[in-house]
């Protein structure tokens, strides 16, 4: 049984046209998760331990603030395109796109407001919630009214995140949730004792911008090889990586399928993931700093979080041999992906 309440947390900056912003939480007798209005942010997911006690696993803020200004993405919903495109630019129709670049020559999450920035409807269900927005024609450079719907539902230990939409003219899309977790609880050191596995047998290699360079790389005999359960710190160090922020190319099909599994022995909790999606970025936090004010006073230092992005492959649109990225009049956009929360 899944209770969901509404409440008020906020109101955008009159600058941002004002606005209320509302928090939905969503609540079973194993998870807790609490979303809002903007942005369709995650701010708060709680799941037991082994021991039945309940801890905050997403990075964010206490406030509206927090998420109103410059911040990583905790917990949004991020589109119209997930990742990079290369330069900010594509060609549909014989006709040249150029979008802002936000992430040194490429534009990355959907531009300078992307769907994390803005305020999205609020329809309240049974078991969770449904955000709609129209993106119109032409925003951040991008060609078509774009209808999106993200649905949250909620039930028992598992977080379903669905995703739909419609388009009046084609357009590049690719949307997901950017949360970012440590299973020890939020405000934790790092996440070196997690243990990881992807079920996937290819990985894109990036240039020096984090643009895929067009190759699909085996996994096999590489630090990307995350078949088998790894424990990230250690695997890390043996390999020489400064962290993770890449594109694992998963099984094709439009079925669910478990793709990626998280362990966290000290606590006993564990994470999978589960998508239609065609790829999911793995991203370990290396940017974080520590220069930003989390939840209860938390900082948060690099490898503080992992990030599991299920998403189109990154800059689809320049890369015909890619999944297909783009979405036509007359189409629907249909991904999920589910989050299953458990212990052992």
């Amino acid at each position: 049984m899944t209770t969901v309440r509404r409440e008020a947390f906020g109101r955008m900056p009159p600058e941002e046209g004002g606005g209320e912003v509302e928090k939905f939480v969503l609540q079973s007798d194993s998870v807790r998760v609490e979303i809002l209005s903007f942005g369709c942010i995650i701010t708060t997911l709680e799941t037991k331990d082994r021991d039945g006690q309940f801890s905050d696993v997403v990075l964010g803020f206490d406030t509206l603030e927090g998420y109103t200004r410059k911040h990583p993405f905790f917990g949004a919903v991020v589109g119209r395109v997930a990742n990079r495109i290369a330069n900010g630019r594509f060609s549909l129709d014989g006709k040249e796109y150029q979008l802002f670049l936000n992430n040194g020559p490429n534009s990355l999450h959907g531009g300078a407001k992307g769907f994390d920035k803005v305020l999205w409807s609020p329809q309240v269900l049974p078991n969770g919630v449904r955000f709609f927005r129209l993106s119109p024609d032409g925003e951040e450079g991008y060609p078509g009214d774009l209808k999106v719907w993200v649905t949250y539902t909620l039930s028992g230990r598992e977080l379903a995140i669905n995703y739909q939409a419609q388009t009046s003219k084609t357009t590049p899309i690719s949307l997901t949730n950017h949360a970012y977790f440590n299973l020890a609880g939020q405000g934790s050191r790092d996440v070196y004792d997690h243990e990881i596995s992807i079920e996937a047998d290819s990985y894109l290699p990036v240039d020096d911008t984090k643009i895929p360079t067009g190759e699909v790389a085996a996994v096999q005999g590489t630090g990307f090889d995350l078949r088998q359960p790894v424990e990230l710190g250690k695997h890390l160090q043996k390999f020489h990586l400064d962290g993770f922020d890449h594109n694992f190319c998963l099984h094709q099909g439009q079925d669910r399928r478990l793709v990626a599994r998280v362990f966290h022995p000290p606590t006993g909790r564990t994470m999978e993931v589960h998508t239609t999606q065609p790829g999911i970025q793995f991203y370990t936090g290396n940017n974080l700093d520590g220069s930003l004010k989390g939840k209860g006073a938390a900082t948060y230092p690099k490898h503080s979080a992992f990030c599991l992005e299920t998403q189109n492959w990154p800059d689809a649109v320049n890369k015909p041999h890619f999944p297909n990225v783009l979405l036509h009049p007359g189409e629907e956009y249909n991904h999920t992906t589910w989050l299953v929360f458990n212990t052992a």
